[in-house]
C-alpha cells in the first residue's frame, strides 16, 4: 500500500509542476506583498458591505521608508452589476488599527468614512455618460471619504486629527463605453493628504487566490485528489476568486509614524463597526444611533475562516485582539491538522494535533528574530518593519527563506492557502527547520491547492492592487 502510494506522489509532484506552469503563465506581475475571510461567519455573511476580506500589510518596494497597509471589504464582487454596484457604506466605520508596542491594542487608527451622493435622482442610470473624470457630471453616485487619525483610543487619550476630507474614490469599472479608460481614473484617486501619506479607496481586483470550490467540498485539494479519503482524479487547480472584484482601502505611511523606538514590528488589524441601532425611514433612508459595535476584523489570514469554529465565529469578529487568548485552544489543537490527518492520512506524514506551540508563536505573538511583538497572544498582521522588501520575492515567503513575506506582514503575492497548509500539516521547509528547529515532515511540505498566482497582474506602485475587471468583459 505504501508503495503505491509513493509512486502516485511521484506522479503528483510531475502534474503539480506542470500545474504551476500553467499558473504562472497567465501572470502574477510584480510581486509586492496580505488575510482572507470572504464571508466567514454566519452574521458578518450577511453584511457584505462591513465584511472585511483580506489584510495585507508590507515595506513598499518602491518606498522603503513606508509601510503599506490594504484592506479589502465586500467579497466576491460580480463585475457585471448593475444598475447598483458595490461601494462602501456610508453607516460603516472602516479602521486600519496599529499596535506598536505589543499589548495587542491599537495605538494608532486609521478611520475612513464615506459619503455618498446621488446627483440625479430622476434617472435609474449610475451614469448617463462616459466618465472621463471624477469630477465628470455625468457620473450620478458619486462617493468621497475622509481619513481621521485616533492616537490612543484604546487607552483613553482617543485625540483625533482629520488627515483628509472629501477625497475622491473613482467609478467602479463598468465598460467601455461607461469607464473607458479606467486606469487613469484609479489612479487619479490616489490621494496625499500631507506628511507623506498616501491613501486610495476604490474597486480593485480581488488579489487572493484559492480553489474555494474544492477545499469547500471536505476540504479537497484537486492535486492531491487520490489521496482524499473519498478520492477523485488529480486536476489542476482552480482559482474561484479569478475574475471577481473587492473594494480596497489603502493607505501608504512612514515607518518613523508607525513604529515605538526601539520597536521595529508593529501588529496590525482591519475592523469594520456599525452604530448599535439602525432606524430604517419612510421615505427609504437609514440613520443610526448608539455607540459603534465592531461587526468584523481581520488580522493574520484565515483564521476565523478557518481555526475559529462555527458557533464562535461572530464572537471572535466582536472581540478585540487584546483579548484573543481565550482561543487560545483552537490554535493548539487545530481542526485544520485533524482533517488533514483524517483525511490524507495514507499519504501525509502523522500530524502534532495537541500542544502546537510552533501556531501559537506564528499566528498570535510572532516568531522571535523574525516579528515577535511580546507575551500577550493576539491575532494580529505583524511586520518587521526593519526587514527591506525581497529583490526576488518568493510566494512561500518565510518557508522559502523569503522573510520579507508571510507570515513576517503579508504581501499581496503571498500563498497564504499552501503556506498555512503546510504550517498546520508541520511541513515547514528546509529553511525553517534548519534555521528554528520547526519539524519538516514530507510530503506535507509538498501540500498545495495547485493555485499559485492571481489572475490579474499587480501594479508597481501604490495602491499596488491590480485593475479591477470589467464588467462588459466579464463573460
Amino acid at each position: 500500500m505504501y508503495a503505491s502510494h509513493r509512486r502516485a506522489f511521484l506522479v503528483l509532484v510531475v502534474l503539480g509542476a506542470v500545474v504551476l506552469a500553467v499558473v504562472v503563465s497567465r501572470g502574477s506581475g510584480p510581486q509586492t506583498a496580505a488575510a482572507s475571510s470572504h464571508a466567514e461567519a454566519p452574521l458578518i455573511s450577511e453584511d457584505p458591505r462591513a465584511d472585511n476580506t483580506d489584510l495585507y500589510a508590507f515595506v513598499s518596494p518602491d518606498r522603503p521608508d513606508t509601510v503599506t497597509i490594504v484592506a479589502n471589504y465586500i467579497p466576491l464582487e460580480a463585475p457585471a452589476s448593475g444598475p447598483n454596484f458595490p461601494a462602501f457604506d456610508d453607516s460603516v466605520r472602516y479602521e486600519l488599527n496599529v499596535d506598536n508596542n505589543g499589548d495587542g491594542e491599537d495605538d494608532l487608527s486609521y478611520e475612513f468614512r464615506f459619503k455618498t451622493v446621488t446627483r440625479n435622482p430622476d434617472t435609474f442610470l449610475y451614469n448617463t455618460g462616459p466618465i472621463d473624470s471624477l469630477t465628470d457630471p455625468d457620473w450620478n453616485r458619486v462617493q468621497t471619504y475622509s481619513v481621521t487619525l485616533v492616537d490612543g483610543k484604546k487607552k483613553g487619550k482617543g485625540k483625533a486629527k482629520v488627515l483628509g476630507e472629501n477625497l475622491p474614490t473613482p467609478p467602479d469599472n463598468i465598460g467601455p463605453r461607461s469607464t473607458p479608460n479606467y486606469p487613469a481614473l484609479a489612479s487619479a484617486a490616489v490621494s496625499s493628504i500631507g506628511d507623506g501619506i498616501k491613501v486610495f479607496a476604490g474597486q480593485r481586483d480581488d488579489p487572493f487566490y484559492v480553489d474555494l470550490g474544492s477545499i469547500f467540498d471536505l476540504a479537497g485539494l484537486r492535486p492531491f485528489n487520490p489521496f482524499h479519503a473519498i478520492p477523485l482524479p488529480a486536476e489542476a487547480g482552480r482559482d474561484a476568486v479569478a475574475r471577481f472584484n473587492t473594494h480596497t482601502i489603502a493607505i501608504q505611511v512612514p515607518i518613523s509614524q508607525l513604529v515605538k523606538i526601539p520597536n521595529t514590528t508593529i501588529g496590525i488589524y482591519a475592523s469594520a463597526s456599525r452604530q448599535k441601532e439602525t432606524v430604517l425611514r419612510k421615505d427609504g433612508t437609514k440613520d443610526g444611533n448608539g455607540p459603534w459595535v465592531q461587526v468584523s476584523r481581520l488580522g493574520e489570514p484565515l483564521i476565523n475562516e478557518a481555526v475559529i469554529p462555527l458557533g464562535t465565529k461572530d464572537l471572535w469578529n466582536r472581540v478585540d485582539p487584546e483579548d484573543d487568548a481565550q482561543f487560545t485552544s483552537y490554535y493548539t489543537d487545530p481542526e485544520v491538522s485533524r482533517l488533514e490527518n483524517l483525511l490524507y492520512g495514507g499519504v501525509l506524514a502523522p500530524i502534532a494535533t495537541t500542544g502546537r506551540s510552533d501556531l501559537v508563536a506564528i499566528l498570535l505573538t510572532g516568531v522571535p528574530g523574525l516579528n515577535y511583538t511580546g507575551p500577550t497572544k493576539s491575532d494580529l498582521l505583524r511586520l518587521n518593519t526593519a526587514i527591506a522588501p525581497s529583490a526576488s520575492p518568493s510566494r512561500l515567503g518565510v518557508l522559502d527563506g523569503d522573510f520579507a513575506g508571510f507570515p513576517n506582514g503579508r504581501r499581496l503575492s503571498d500563498d497564504i492557502i499552501d503556506i498555512e497548509l503546510r504550517a498546520f500539516a508541520q511541513g515547514y521547509g528546509p529553511v525553517l527547520a534548519g534555521a528554528l528547529g520547526l519539524p519538516n515532515l514530507s510530503p506535507n511540505n509538498q501540500l498545495g491547492d495547485g493555485v499559485d498566482a492571481n489572475d490579474v497582474p499587480l501594479l508597481t506602485m501604490f495602491p499596488y492592487v491590480g485593475t479591477p475587471h470589467q464588467g462588459y468583459q466579464v463573460p
